[in-house]
């Protein structure tokens, strides 16, 4: 599928730096010119950076410009209180998933010592818990996103469809007006729409500084969302959205 070539794509640009046509077209087995059709696509999109044979990563990556180490140091306090008040909803012997993010990180700390199965494709979710003999740890598969921490990818996406779980915790980069959760990181959002799929219920954790927040790509709506957990500074007209739409909302 083009979505799924695409996060690949992005993908391996953002772990080389830059990637050539003939590159691509082997490893994703398509044709040069539908790579350069891609290529095209994405740099539009603003996600790359086309340039002669290939495609480079932008300068306006958001990832090179915040790593996971300097977004996790930013907020830190309110993202702890999401984690707390989110672990709480956990129940021993759920599976639960965990998305990639920094406060989905912080709550993998606050899972410790709890008999419950995680599964992520997060590699901070990874540390939190790699020695904690309590938890019984799945780690889904996929391309490394070293700045990030994470693993995407087709591998990963395809990994997701393999599962059930009890609850998976989503983070996001906004939720907007309109009742859409967003994100700002093209190849996070497929795997995100995995786990939302592949969940029972969904819980999305998001400080308050979230609310409205970033992104520009729809991760899902908030109808498909069981449980918000924000903090105070939330946009209380999009608070008021949330509920009305059915979703559960705690200020932690």
């Amino acid at each position: 599928m083009k979505v799924q070539r695409h996060s690949e794509i992005v993908a391996r640009v953002r772990e080389g730096g830059t990637v050539s046509v003939s590159e691509l077209s082997s490893a994703l087995d398509v044709s040069p010119s539908t790579i350069r059709r891609d290529l095209h696509q994405l740099d539009r999109a603003g996600v790359l950076t086309r340039v002669h044979g290939g495609a480079a990563v932008t300068a306006s990556d958001p990832d090179r410009l915040r790593p996971f180490d300097a977004v996790a140091r930013a907020d830190a306090e309110a993202k702890a209180r999401v984690a707390v008040a989110a672990a709480r909803r956990v129940r021993d012997g759920e599976v639960v998933a965990l998305d990639i993010g920094t406060t989905t990180a912080r709550l993998a700390q606050e899972l410790r010592g709890r008999s419950i199965t995680v599964v992520t494709n997060s590699l901070a979710v990874l540390d939190a818990l790699r020695d904690d003999e309590a938890v019984e740890l799945i780690l889904l598969g996929g391309m490394v996103r070293r700045s990030y921490h994470s693993l995407v990818g087709v591998l990963t996406e395809d990994a997701v469809h393999q599962i059930g779980v009890d609850r998976a915790f989503i983070g996001t980069s906004g939720i907007a007006s309109g009742g859409q959760v967003m994100d700002s990181t093209f190849v996070e959002v497929p795997v995100k729409r995995a786990l939302i799929a592949a969940a029972r219920q969904v819980v999305v954790v998001a400080d308050g500084h979230k609310i409205p927040g970033s992104g520009t790509l729809r991760v899902c709506r908030v109808d498909q969302v069981g449980v918000l957990v924000t903090t105070e500074g939330a946009d209380e007209l999009i608070l008021e959205e949330c509920r009305e739409r059915g979703v559960e909302v705690e200020i932690a």
